[in-house]
């Protein structure tokens, strides 16, 4: 742990649909760290698998609601309005914190009081939690150090559990687009970069699990459509941006298709 006096308080939203295989280990791996200032607001989309009996099992440790939804960013959108605390985090319930992501997250935000969001960097795990493709999660610790507004237009190089910003960036910047299902965080971090120069938390803050149903892996063209919908939106009519986004999406989609074909459908 990172003792400090001035820590700011953390709020950490978790949107969850049908996660009870994961929900738990993600829930501890927030609750585990005993951070100091800590609210974690659990909206779930209204499962039938168990995942409502876990969450009543944490009693007032968290705050959670269980309802119908028009999908993640609404999920996403009502847990943030939610949020009593400026710092805010968003992990997924089948991803997991590193043991001390938030008091890496708080310490960095104390001492840079007019940074409004950073990033960290994250590892890839599959189903039973161990890491895999450790040379994507390289790549991306790579390029992020090499952070710009049109590297980001190019690329999608920001690992989602691993960003922490303050509220008031949604308040200036807006809340997450309900049209988008695979790439929202994408949209977010478009319009954050267009706005704010992220801060570096340097340091592994995440766990992103990739397996054959997660949604990335199921849905990779679908994700990666909407990418290139959103990148047309903020290029602003340059072609150059939209170019390299497209060549970035046959080497991601090209990549797949040799793992898959060579190590099976979930690649190590």
């Amino acid at each position: 742990m990172i003792p400090s006096p001035r820590l700011p308080p953390i709020t950490v939203v978790m949107p969850s649909y049908q996660q009870a295989q994961f929900l738990k280990e993600a829930l501890d791996s927030i609750l585990s760290q005993n951070y100091p200032k800590l609210e974690l607001i659990v909206v779930d989309g209204g499962s039938t698998d168990g995942s409502v009996e876990i969450l009543k099992s944490y009693g007032d440790r968290i705050r959670w609601v269980s309802e119908k939804d028009q999908g993640q960013s609404d999920a996403l959108n009502k847990g943030f309005r939610m949020a009593s605390h400026e710092l805010l985090g968003w992990l997924n319930s089948d991803d997991l914190y590193e043991p001390e992501a938030l008091w890496i997250a708080g310490k960095f935000f104390s001492e840079h009081p007019v940074t409004m969001w950073a990033i960290g960097d994250c590892t890839i795990i599959d189903e039973n939690g161990r890491e895999i493709r450790s040379w994507v999660s390289r790549y991306k610790a790579y390029r992020v150090k090499h952070f710009s507004y049109d590297a980001l237009l190019q690329e999608n190089i920001v690992p989602q559990m691993g960003v922490f910003f303050r509220k008031s960036t949604l308040e200036q910047a807006g809340m997450l687009d309900l049209s988008l299902h695979y790439s929202m965080d994408y949209d977010l971090w478009l319009r954050f970069a267009r706005e704010w120069q992220p801060g570096f938390l340097n340091a592994r803050i995440g766990k992103f699990r990739m397996y054959s149903s997660s949604k990335s892996m199921a849905a990779l063209n679908k994700q990666l459509a909407e990418g290139d919908r959103i990148v047309r939106k903020y290029a602003n009519g340059r072609y150059w941006p939209l170019f390299l986004h497209h060549l970035n999406n046959i080497k991601i989609t090209s990549v797949y298709w040799l793992l898959t074909l060579f190590m099976g459908k979930n690649p190590s």
